[in-house]
C-alpha cells in the first residue's frame, strides 16, 4: 500500500461559513478539512482518498455472504495474493433454489477471493497538501503520483450538504476505484446506531468491509449514529440514474460502512473494481460528487430527510390508470379463471414457478374475507373453503406429493395445523364460539413449537399467540400474559439495539419482517391496550421497515419510452425456464408511474434480482400506524407502495427494464409459460387482493379520523404476507352503528379513475365513502349498479362530511370530494338484491354440538364445520398416506337414515361431505393397507339432530 501524504499550508480558519436548512447545521473551513456543525458537534470531513488499481479485470462477482441465519449476497472480487482471499464460499444446499435464487451467484466455482474493498486492488492512500477557497468552493490540490491525478473540490454552500467533486486521471490503462475515505470514524462501541443497506441496521455491524452496489443501495450511503447527529457520505443522485432500471451491471459505485482500521465510517467508492466504468485508459478522465452528511437526527429521520431533500420524495402517487376497486374487482375474477392455476385436487395455489408439481397456500382467509365482504359464494365454495380444509390438514403451507422432492423444504404430510393460532382464532370468531374444535387446536398451538413455513421453526408459547387467544376468547389470563411477555419483549429486543443476527422472533433472516421488530403485532397489541409504549415501539419498527423501500433513483419530470419495438422486457430466469415472450405496444409512460419508489426488494436472499415486488403488504398498516403517530413519512410510504400501479393482478416483481405490461388489465390472462416479463406466484392473488381491500378500509378509516372503522380478524400468513381481515363484525359509520361492510363486485361505477370508494348495509340504507387520491377536487358521477341494490322514487342522498349532495336521479348520483380528502353519503330506503351468502354464514347460531373426533383407524381426523344458517359440512382427513394404504372408504348416513359411501383411491385421502343447517352425521371409516388387510374403524357421530 502506498500512502501519499498531505501537506497543509498554514492558512488558518478560512471566514467562508454556509448555514443549510437546517439552522442547527453549520459548514465551515479550517486550515486542513471540511467541518460540520451540528447538534452542538462538529464532524471533520478531511480530503482523503483511496485509489484501487488492477493491471487486469479483478472478477467483480456477488456471492452468499455466509453470515450465519442470514441469507444475502455480497460483492466479492478475485485476488491472487492468498493472504488477502478473505472470503470462504458458503456451501448452498438443495433446498435453496427457485425463482430469485441465481445459480451464478449461488452456485459458481470456488476461488481464492475476497469481500473487503480495501483488499480489491493494489492500494494508494492519498490526502490533499494543499487547499484554496473562491467564495463558496474550496479547492483541494494532491501530490503528485506517477499512476494517476486526483483533483478535488468542496461547494459548502450547497443544499442541503456540501457537494464534493473529484476528478481522476489515470497515467497508465488498468481497472480503477477511487474511494472516498475522509468521513468522520468511530470506533463500534462509541456509536448509538449503523445503517448498510441492505440488511445492517440498529448496531448490527458488518464483519467485513463489505461494498454495497448501486443498484442494492435503497439509498445511496452508508450512515453512523453517535446520539446526538448521523453521519454519511452520499452518492450524488446524478450518479444512480432512473433509466435504464439500476442493476450490476450499471451501477456506478458502491458503499461501505467498515474501513480497514475496523472503525465505522461512510464511504463511497466509484466505479466499483471491475465494475461499470472501471476499465481506464492513460489519460482518461473521471468525475464523480458526493454530499457530506451530518444530520442533527437519527438515522431512520435522516433516511427521511434524504429521500425528500435530495431524491424528492413526497406524495408522489394517484390512482390515474384505475381505481383500487376496480384494480380488486379484475383481481379477483382472475383469481377464479384457470390461468389462476388453483389445483383443486390438491386444494392449493400451484406453486410451478419455484417448485414443480406442488402447491402452495398462504391463509383460508383471504378468500374467506373476499367471499364475506363481496358477498361471493363461489369465491366460499371453490377457494375459502377448500383452503381451510388444507390449513387444517396439512403439515406446512408448501405442500408436494414428491417425496424426493428437496426445494424450498415441501412436506407431503397431514399433519396439520399448518395454520397459525390467529388464523384458528379467526375462523373461531366465525363460527361465533360454536366450533369447539378451534379452541383446542389454539391451546395446543400455544404449548407446541412448529415448522410451517421452509425450516423456520415458530414458537407458540408467545406475547403475540397469548394475544390472539384473549381475542379469541376474552380471558383476561391470555391478556395479561401477552402483556406482559410484550413488555419483556420491549427490554430485551426494542430497547436494546440488535447487534448480532440472533433475534428468536426471526428464526431465520431473509425476509424483511425478520429484521425489525414486531411492529405490526405491537401495534395490534396498541390498539387493544392503548398503551403509548406498544405504539412507540411500532413507530420505530416501521421506521425501520421503510429503510428496505426504494427512495431512489430520483423520478424525472418526463416520459420514459417502454416496450420499445412492442416487446415487453424478459425476465432472465423465465427465459431461462422456456417462458415465451410478451408483446405490448411501445409507448411513452410518465416516469413516476414507472418508479419502485416506495417498493421493496423481496428479501434479502433475493433482493439481486427482485429488484421491487409489488406485494406490499406492510403499505395498510404504515397508514394506520402514520395516523396514529401523526407520522407523513410512514403514510407517504404506504400510499407509493399502492396507489397507480396496476389495473388488475400484475405478477411478482420489476426487475429487468421498466415496462408498462404489468399495468394492464389483461397481463395476468396468459398461461404460466406465456408469462416471461416477471415471475408468478398463485398464492400470492389473493393475499394481494386482500391486501387491496386492507388499504381501501383503512384509508378511509384514517381520512374519517376514525369515524369510519371495522374491527378485523388477523391474516397472519407467512413472510411478509399480513393483512387485516374484515367482514366478520360490524362496525361504525360516523353516526350509524352496527353497520356491516358489503362491497360486492362493480357495485359502483364512477366517472373518475381517482376516487376509491368503501360501502357498507344497515337497514334499507346504503352507505358509501370516497377517498380522493389526487391533489385536485374531484367530482364525479356515480352510478349503483341496479342489478345489486334498487333506488326507490323515495330514496334520499345525505351526507356525512358537508354539504348535502343534489338529489340522485335514477341510479345515479354526484358527489364532490375535497383534493386528498373524503366524501360520505348515505343513500336511504334501497332493496338489496344480494344472494344473502354474507347474511347466512354470519347469522349464528348457538349450537356447541360435537364437532371433532380421532379415529385410531387411519390416524383419522374428523371435522364438523359450522357455517350458521348457510350449511355445515364434514371433512375428514386421514394421516397414514400411501406408504401405509391402498384405499379408503367413508360410509356416513345423514338425518334421512340413507348410508352412502364414498371410497378414495389416491392420497391424500380426505372427505368432504356437505350438510344442511343443524344437520347431523354419523360415520365411520373402512381402510385397506398395501398388505390388503381391511381395517374397520367405530361408528361416530357429529353434530345435533334437529
Amino acid at each position: 500500500m502506498r500512502v501519499i501524504k498531505r501537506i497543509y499550508r498554514n492558512i488558518g480558519l478560512l471566514c467562508i461559513t454556509a448555514t443549510t436548512v437546517n439552522a442547527q447545521q453549520q459548514v465551515a473551513v479550517n486550515q486542513q478539512d471540511i467541518v460540520i456543525n451540528a447538534a452542538d458537534h462538529q464532524y471533520v470531513f478531511t480530503p482523503s482518498f483511496v485509489v484501487l488499481y488492477n493491471a487486469t479485470d479483478p472478477g467483480m462477482a456477488l456471492k452468499p455472504a455466509g453470515i450465519k441465519k442470514v441469507e444475502y449476497n455480497v460483492l466479492t472480487w478475485k485476488v491472487a495474493d492468498s493472504t488477502k482471499a478473505d472470503f470462504k464460499q458458503k456451501k448452498i444446499n438443495a433446498s435453496v433454489a427457485g425463482d430469485g435464487f441465481d445459480d451464478r451467484i449461488l452456485r459458481s466455482k470456488g476461488e481464492y477471493r475476497t469481500a473487503n474493498i480495501f483488499n480489491a486492488g493494489e492500494r494508494t492512500e492519498i490526502v490533499a497538501n494543499s487547499i484554496e477557497q473562491k467564495k463558496d468552493t474550496v479547492f483541494f490540490r494532491f501530490p503528485s503520483s506517477q499512476k494517476f491525478r486526483l483533483s478535488a473540490y468542496v461547494i459548502i454552500s450547497a443544499k442541503p450538504y456540501p457537494v464534493l467533486q473529484y476528478s481522476f486521471q489515470p497515467l497508465q490503462d488498468g481497472y480503477y476505484s477511487i474511494g472516498y475515505t475522509g468521513a468522520p470514524a468511530s470506533v463500534k462501541d462509541k456509536v448509538t446506531a449503523i445503517w448498510q443497506p441492505l440488511i445492517w441496521q440498529e448496531k448490527r455491524i458488518p464483519d467485513a468491509a463489505y461494498l454495497t452496489p448501486a443498484f442494492m443501495a435503497t439509498l445511496p450511503t452508508t450512515m453512523v449514529y453517535d446520539g446526538a447527529a448521523t453521519i454519511g457520505v452520499l452518492a450524488a443522485p446524478e450518479y444512480l440514474p432512473f433509466q435504464p432500471l439500476p442493476v450490476l451491471a450499471n451501477s456506478q459505485f458502491g458503499i461501505a460502512l467498515l474501513n480497514q482500521q475496523q472503525q465505522l465510517q461512510p464511504q463511497v467508492y466509484a466505479p466499483i473494481p471491475g465494475g461499470y466504468g472501471s476499465r481506464m485508459n492513460a489519460g482518461q478522465t473521471f468525475r464523480f460528487g458526493l454530499q457530506l452528511v451530518a444530520e442533527p437526527l437519527a438515522i431512520n429521520n435522516t433516511y427521511e430527510r434524504i429521500a425528500e431533500k435530495v431524491f424528492g420524495f413526497r406524495d408522489y402517487r394517484h390512482n390515474d390508470i384505475s381505481s383500487l376497486n376496480t384494480t380488486l374487482d379484475n383481481m379477483v375474477d382472475y383469481a377464479m379463471t384457470d390461468y389462476a392455476w388453483f389445483i383443486d385436487s390438491l386444494k392449493g395455489c400451484a406453486y410451478s414457478t419455484d417448485v414443480p408439481g406442488a402447491v402452495k397456500n398462504v391463509s383460508s382467509l383471504n378468500p374467506l374475507e373476499l367471499a364475506l365482504v363481496r358477498d361471493d359464494t363461489a369465491m366460499f365454495e371453490k377457494r375459502a373453503y377448500p383452503l381451510m380444509e388444507f390449513m387444517l390438514s396439512r403439515e406446512k403451507f408448501l405442500f408436494s406429493l414428491d417425496s424426493t422432492q428437496k426445494i424450498q423444504s415441501p412436506s407431503r404430510r397431514l399433519k396439520g395445523p399448518v395454520a397459525p393460532l390467529s388464523e384458528l382464532a379467526a375462523l373461531y370468531e366465525l363460527s361465533e364460539g360454536t366450533n369447539d374444535f378451534y379452541l383446542q387446536m389454539m391451546q395446543r398451538e400455544y404449548n407446541t413449537d412448529r415448522v410451517r413455513n421452509l425450516d423456520v421453526k415458530e414458537k407458540g408459547n408467545n406475547w403475540i399467540n397469548a394475544m390472539h387467544l384473549y381475542r379469541a376468547t376474552g380471558d383476561k389470563k391470555y391478556l395479561d400474559a401477552a402483556v406482559a411477555k410484550a413488555k419483556q419483549y420491549l427490554e430485551q429486543r426494542v430497547n436494546q439495539p440488535q447487534t448480532a443476527f440472533d433475534d428468536p422472533f426471526s428464526g431465520s433472516f431473509f425476509f424483511w419482517p425478520t429484521y425489525t421488530n414486531r411492529w405490526i403485532e405491537l401495534l395490534q397489541l396498541y390498539e387493544l391496550t392503548g398503551d403509548k409504549p406498544f405504539l412507540d415501539a411500532a413507530v420505530q419498527g416501521a421506521r425501520n421497515y421503510t429503510m428496505f423501500t426504494w427512495m431512489c433513483p430520483a423520478i424525472p419530470d418526463s416520459l420514459i419510452t417502454v416496450n420499445k419495438g412492442g416487446k415487453a422486457p424478459m425476465y432472465w430466469y423465465l427465459q431461462s425456464k422456456g417462458h415465451q415472450p410478451m408483446y405490448y405496444p411501445e409507448e411513452d409512460a410518465p416516469a413516476w408511474r414507472l418508479s419502485e419508489t416506495g417498493l421493496t426488494p423481496e428479501s434479502s436472499g433475493t433482493a439481486t434480482g427482485h429488484r421491487a415486488i409489488f406485494m406490499a403488504n406492510y403499505a395498510p398498516w404504515m397508514l394506520r400506524l402514520g395516523y396514529y403517530a401523526k407520522d407523513s413519512f410512514l403514510l407517504n410510504v404506504a400510499k407509493a407502495a399502492v396507489i397507480g400501479r396496476y389495473r388488475s393482478f400484475p405478477g411478482y416483481h420489476i426487475n429487468t427494464a421498466r415496462t408498462t405490461a404489468y399495468e394492464k388489465t389483461d397481463f395476468p390472462l396468459h398461461k404460466h409459460k406465456d408469462q416471461s416479463v416477471n415471475s408468478f406466484h398463485y398464492n400470492h392473488i389473493l393475499p394481494m387482493a386482500s391486501m387491496l381491500l386492507d388499504y381501501l378500509v383503512t384509508d378511509t378509516y384514517i381520512r374519517s379520523k376514525g369515524s369510519i372503522h371495522f374491527p378485523a380478524a388477523y391474516i397472519e400468513g407467512y413472510a411478509y404476507l399480513q393483512s387485516n381481515m374484515y367482514g366478520m363484525q360490524k362496525g361504525a359509520f360516523y353516526q350509524d352503528k352496527n353497520v356491516q361492510l358489503w362491497m360486492p363486485a362493480r357495485l359502483l361505477r364512477i366517472s373518475n379513475t381517482e376516487l376509491n370508494y368503501i360501502a357498507a348495509r344497515k337497514d334499507d340504507k346504503l352507505l358509501l365513502a370516497f377517498t380522493n387520491q389526487s391533489a385536485q377536487p374531484v367530482t364525479a358521477t356515480v352510478t349503483v349498479n341496479p342489478a345489486l341494490v334498487k333506488l326507490a322514487a323515495g330514496s334520499k342522498v345525505t351526507s356525512y362530511t358537508g354539504a348535502e349532495p343534489p338529489p340522485g336521479k335514477d341510479s345515479t348520483i354526484v358527489v364532490a370530494v375535497p383534493a386528498n380528502g373524503i366524501t360520505a353519503v348515505a343513500i336511504t330506503d334501497v332493496v338489496y338484491r344480494s344472494n344473502g351468502f354474507q347474511q347466512q354464514v354470519l347469522s349464528g347460531v348457538n349450537n356447541h354440538s360435537p364437532d371433532y373426533a380421532k379415529l385410531n383407524t387411519g390416524n383419522a381426523h374428523a371435522l364438523l364445520f359450522k357455517f350458521g344458517s348457510y350449511g355445515r359440512r364434514l371433512y375428514i382427513y386421514l394421516e397414514d398416506d400411501d406408504t401405509k394404504l391402498k384405499n379408503v372408504s367413508l360410509y356416513y348416513t345423514n338425518n334421512t337414515g340413507k348410508e352412502t359411501m364414498i371410497t378414495d383411491t389416491i392420497y391424500p385421502f380426505e372427505f368432504t361431505v356437505p350438510l344442511a343447517e343443524q344437520q347431523p352425521v354419523e360415520f365411520r371409516l373402512s381402510v385397506t393397507g398395501i398388505d390388503g388387510k381391511a381395517e374397520e374403524s367405530e361408528t361416530i357421530m357429529l353434530g345435533d339432530k334437529k
